[in-house]
């Protein structure tokens, strides 16, 4: 984990890096499925739009799906602590509605409070993860050693007492699967995109949102696997924990009952947070590409609420959605990890397809004032050898042996995705699609289309 995470944060910077410069070029809600447009050549636009936004659609649910539903395991987890309460699936699923739905109605009703939830939210996330550590690092009776930290291999693929895909296969598979956690962790930096349109300067605003989102969870994120793993103190136990997560143990073993139920709510709060923000990511890119009419029942959820000015009806689309998403989980033991392999897939070739067509095309392509110079083309082609790579290795089996509990459901997911997307492109929707073209004609014309403007136009629908 220490050194898989420091390869996919620098492989994940280089997509990140990719998608900052399209960003500035093409600043919009639409992200991806609107650069796919823009850089594709205009007999293809329409299908690269659509194709990418499919993708694009998958992976926001699956992100929310993740970062929620872990939220919820671990207050189940946290319940736990000096009660009687035992977790089931079907009280882990409860939980995890719950999470959904007051995450919905903060983006429904409190869309004004959302810049201050983010300040907070930076905060809580930086100062809560340097406090955790120290506070794991200080009060643990003992630390690991640098040799145990940094060159201990364990294979935990083995399910049930089964041997690993180590002993199975290789452990150069063991390893190379192993990096879905961190590169699982290194997504959703395009939420800085789906907001350009609600910020100032978007053209540089969102390209050095990507850029430090990435950077600041790199950093931040390296620091906290290497305090949990000095800090754990019986690999055995805590791999085996009867809580269910290693985690909770370490922090049990180090501080104790009281400062665990501490240190745990500083990790639910900061999933709380990114969940949050997740629906609003969602619901803005799920309204953008209803504007264009990608989605069924687009004329219903392309309506942007006059009063609140959001996009109300996507939130509650994004909610439900990333709820039927986890009900594989009730009878699944691997849901969480298929939830983030769909979430980084769906995500990954959604970044990707508008970086290789900006290869592909270069030519047509007009830098904006955030550009990488000479290093534009091998960072590019670079973000997309990594995504091709990861692609295809998480839809491979994680844990040994494959059966009705252990398997990886992400090869279902993406390809009824891919099923649906091209199938209905080649039946219908190539006859009608015809890409984000109303954006493009307003940024032809030097208009910038928000969400302000959306709501104008209902205004106005309304009043004639």
């Amino acid at each position: 984990m220490v050194w898989g995470w420091i390869i996919v944060s620098c492989m994940t910077m280089l997509v990140g890096l990719a998608m900052a410069e399209i960003c500035s070029a093409h600043p919009t809600s639409g992200g991806p499925y609107y650069w796919a447009a823009m850089l594709a050549n205009p007999e293809s636009a329409p299908l690269a739009s659509w194709i990418t936004g499919w993708f694009n659609l998958l992976g926001q649910v699956a992100i929310t799906t993740g970062i929620s539903f872990a939220c919820a395991t671990f207050l189940s987890t946290v319940a736990e602590f000096g009660t009687s309460f035992t977790p089931t699936p079907k009280t882990t699923i409860g939980i995890y509605a719950a999470v959904l739905v007051s995450q919905g109605l903060i983006n429904t009703f409190g869309v004004h409070l959302l810049k201050y939830l983010n300040n907070v939210s930076i905060w809580w996330h930086s100062l809560g993860t340097t406090s955790l550590v120290i506070a794991i690092l200080a009060r643990a009776p003992k630390h690991q050693s640098a040799d145990f930290v940094f060159r201990t291999f364990i294979d935990g693929t083995g399910a049930n007492g089964n041997e690993g895909w180590g002993a199975r296969a290789s452990h150069a598979y063991v390893c190379i699967i192993g990096i879905l956690m961190a590169q699982y962790t290194l997504t959703g930096y395009d939420a800085s995109a789906h907001m350009t349109e609600e910020t100032h300067n978007a053209a540089m605003a969102g390209s050095v949102g990507i850029v430090m989102a990435l950077g600041v969870s790199a950093v931040l994120g390296w620091f906290l696997i290497l305090g949990l793993l000095f800090s754990i103190q019986n690999l055995e136990t805590t791999a085996s924990s009867p809580t269910g997560e290693p985690v909770a143990q370490i922090f049990l073993d180090t501080v104790g009952e009281k400062g665990a139920i501490v240190l745990m709510i500083i990790v639910i709060g900061a999933m709380y947070f990114c969940g949050t923000f997740s629906v609003t990511s969602n619901s803005r890119m799920m309204f953008a590409f209803s504007r264009d009419g990608g989605i069924p029942g687009h004329k219903f959820f392309r309506k942007v609420n006059a009063k609140r000015g959001n996009p109300v009806r996507t939130v509650w689309l994004a909610c439900t959605l990333s709820f039927c998403l986890a009900l594989p989980s009730l009878g699944s033991s691997v849901a969480f990890s298929a939830a983030t392999s769909i979430a980084t897939i769906g995500l990954y070739i959604s970044y990707g397809i508008p970086i290789a067509l900006r290869v592909i095309y270069r030519e047509r392509f007009v830098r904006g004032p955030f550009h990488l110079g000479a290093l534009s083309m091998p960072v590019a082609i670079g973000a997309v050898t990594w995504i091709a790579f990861i692609s295809i290795t998480f839809v491979l089996p994680q844990a040994n042996p494959v059966n009705s509990q252990t398997f990886n459901y992400a090869i279902v997911c993406v390809g009824i995705v891919v099923l649906y997307s091209v199938g209905f492109w080649l039946i219908s929707a190539r006859n009608w699609f015809s890409g984000p073209i109303r954006q493009i004609s307003a940024e032809e014309m030097g208009v910038s289309k928000t969400l302000e403007s959306e709501m104008s136009d209902d205004k106005r629908a309304k009043s004639s």
